[in-house]
């Protein structure tokens, strides 16, 4: 029999709706049949492209014997993450808190009151019920001390962000000097050999290079550069990403970017055409144009839903084994690639990507993946670059067509907030530097999508995910931050202010629904947000998102929207809600800036003045191309067509702005204070560099 997951829409939860250990969801269902019952809770929590959360499953969760201790010793709880974040970040925290390195599966034991006493990520089927046994035996016979470790946990989860780091208010220090800091505190751990940092496992952690593009923005420091270049390049030319279809994976399991894990998220991928985009913007890659417009060619092919939402990720697997459908055996790619009349293709082949007889990687499979770029490998082989590209697009067509047959890997097919909020974001920053209509298209389809399908018409919250026509879950902080900031990316790719009017909608929303009321005596009012939503459910600690990780920081996101929204509306107590921000944080990122790099871009950001520019006359939407084609991040954008002063906008930067000699006027101005207006962006690079 289906136990009661099989209500739920998550595609994780309904993966073990057939279980027959007697899962309930996370609710008040499951946490009031533990009280009554006096059980201890197992919260068992992981994600639907979770490679080991499959294998645990498989090994424990289907099992008969093991269901059977479960069901009578325990309440069983399955969470997924990515619907439930909030749940998901306590316990994590409460875990990493007990010594044990986290990750998932994420397996929690909990008193009957939700609080936690100890925890596990994976264990084989025998460790597993053995631990079962353990856990329930100490329940039994020593409850006393279980009571008091939960409740030291429970303390030191409800700790505020000045007790635990000795945050206090202070103003922020934006200078050339704190910047060089942060730089050190990141390069110190980067690899200059093979780009990312100097670790294995490899994340692409996007806002590491994000602020190391601002960093040599502002200082010119070619190694910052140099360091965004060779992670960018062994990214886009490494097993990591996918040299057949696009899209990078989760992360490289080795410090090559060589053998990915090979799920697909959503969540990356809207970041990494971001970073794409601005660094070719700068550098003017080909491969990084390459990189941006596969990616969004695979995001629309596998990932787009038919309401203009995007799912949330690909698994690693399919028919059970990790890596699969990816991965070629060294005598198909003889018969692909030189089929029954030698066409001589295997050889070159072989060698740009590393292959090799026995296959490159395990079980005699092989993973496409190179190192040396086109320009490289044609100038070696004696080839043009127009060769080398005519002979690739034959043979990855090839070996795509043959891919294509086989048995895909399952799709998460609920769209989250948050994520497609990412999404936005980079087919925005996409369009703004290619000038591509389709990318504005998808971008477009995707605001009205989250504006209308994911946002209470009642009250004006978002919902946290949707799936099936139906949106649940009050949405998180997350999801604000990351929409916030894809709309504002929208207006200034549009000039459409009904994005820029949506925007600071849902900032209102996050400074009356998150913000923290309390007044500490000593440290004074703590300007951090709330992860969750004061109208939301309780849980044992109301928590703040603080250090940066593969995705930013909720609140580092919502700083950066402040500064951008106060600058666009004219709004100086979001400038300086952002600033008390920024303050507070200043001396957690001088010491870790590796895991606060999105709040190093905004530091990067102010070290310099704002570029406010205004554009106004028919040729807006041209300079606006012009001048996003260009790396200067330190800007906001605003304009409009209109070139009659009846046509004025309620834009503080457009009022009483109009041509000049009947050319379109550019208006360059910084905190409040305008320049002569101009009317070719080439005087708009003289003004601002």
């Amino acid at each position: 029999m289906p136990n009661q997951l099989q209500y739920e829409t998550s595609p994780y939860l309904l993966q073990h709706a057939e279980n027959p250990v007697d899962w309930y969801p996370w609710g008040d269902e499951a946490l009031n049949k533990a009280i009554d019952e006096d059980k201890p809770i197992l919260v068992s929590i992981g994600y639907s492209a979770c490679h080991w959360c499959h294998v645990m499953e498989r090994e424990s969760f289907e099992k008969e014997d093991v269901a059977r201790v479960m069901n009578e010793q325990f309440v069983c709880i399955k969470v997924d993450r990515e619907e439930r974040p909030d749940v998901d970040a306590i316990y994590m925290d409460a875990v990493q808190a007990m010594g044990v390195q986290g990750g998932w599966p994420l397996n929690v034991f909990l008193m009957p009151d939700a609080k936690p006493f100890y925890g596990v990520t994976y264990l084989p089927k025998h460790n597993w019920v053995n631990l079962l046994d353990s856990v329930r035996s100490a329940f039994d016979t020593n409850r006393d001390d279980l009571i008091q470790s939960a409740e030291g946990f429970a303390k030191e989860l409800n700790l505020t962000d000045a007790e635990r780091y000795g945050l206090t208010q202070n103003a922020p220090l934006f200078s050339i000097e704190t910047l060089d800091i942060l730089y050190r505190k990141v390069a110190v751990k980067a690899d200059d050999e093979k780009g990312g940092m100097r670790r294995a496992p490899k994340f692409p952690m996007p806002s590491i290079w994000r602020f190391l593009l601002r960093y040599f923005d502002v200082t010119g420091n070619e190694a910052a550069l140099h360091q965004v270049k060779i992670t960018l390049d062994r990214m886009a030319l490494g097993g990591i990403y996918d040299q057949l279809g696009g899209g990078f994976a989760r992360y490289s399991t080795d410090g090559d970017w060589f053998a990915p894990h090979f799920e697909k998220m959503l969540y990356d991928n809207g970041q990494l055409l971001t970073l794409y985009a601005e660094a070719y913007s700068l550098t003017k890659s080909k491969l990084y144009k390459h990189v941006v417009y596969q990616t969004i060619g695979f995001a629309q092919r596998e990932l787009l839903s038919p309401e203009g939402g995007f799912y949330s990720a690909l698994d690693a697997d399919s028919e059970g084994i990790e890596g699969k459908f990816y991965t070629f055996t060294t005598p198909e790619l003889h018969e692909i690639l030189d089929g029954p009349a030698p066409r001589g293709d295997y050889d070159w082949f072989a060698d740009l990507y590393n292959l090799s007889e026995a296959g490159n990687w395990e079980h005699g499979l092989n993973i496409l993946h190179r190192t040396e770029s086109d320009e490289s490998f044609a100038e070696r082989m004696g080839w043009s670059l127009a060769d080398l590209n005519v002979r690739l697009d034959a043979t990855h067509t090839r070996l795509l067509k043959v891919r294509n047959e086989r048995i895909r890997p399952g799709l998460d097919d609920k769209i989250l907030c948050s994520w497609n909020g990412l999404m936005l974001k980079g087919l925005a920053t996409a369009y703004r530097v290619f000038g591509e209509p389709e990318f504005l298209t998808l971008a477009l389809r995707l605001a009205y999508f989250l504006l209308k399908k994911m946002r209470d018409s009642r009250n004006g919250r978002l919902w946290h995910t949707y799936k099936l026509g139906r949106a649940r879950q009050a949405g998180f902080l997350d999801d604000y931050a990351a929409v916030i900031d894809g709309l504002l990316a929208l207006y200034q790719a549009t000039f459409t202010e009904s994005w820029l009017t949506e925007a600071d909608q849902l900032t209102q929303y996050v400074l009356t629904n998150f913000a923290d009321s309390t007044v500490d005596d000593i440290t004074g009012p703590d300007p951090f947000f709330f992860f969750t939503d004061k109208n939301g459910e309780e849980l044992i600690a109301r928590k703040k998102e603080l250090f940066d990780n593969v995705i930013p920081s909720s609140n580092s996101m919502m700083a950066e929207n402040l500064y951008t929204l106060s600058l666009l509306l004219d709004k100086p107590d979001y400038a300086e809600r952002a600033d008390q921000m920024l303050g507070r944080i200043q001396p957690l990122v001088q010491q870790n800036a590796d895991y606060l790099t999105n709040w190093a871009a905004q530091f990067a950001t102010r070290a310099r003045p704002t570029a406010e520019i205004a554009i106004v006359g028919p040729a807006a939407e041209q300079f606006r191309a012009e001048l996003d084609a260009e790396f200067y991040p330190n800007k906001v954008l605003c304009g409009r067509a209109a070139s009659g002063i009846t046509d004025q906008s309620d834009l503080p930067l457009l009022q009483h702005r109009g041509l000049i000699n009947e050319k379109t006027a550019i208006y360059v101005c910084y905190n409040r204070a305008c320049q002569l207006p101009v009317t070719s962006v080439a005087e708009v690079w003289r003004l601002v560099r």
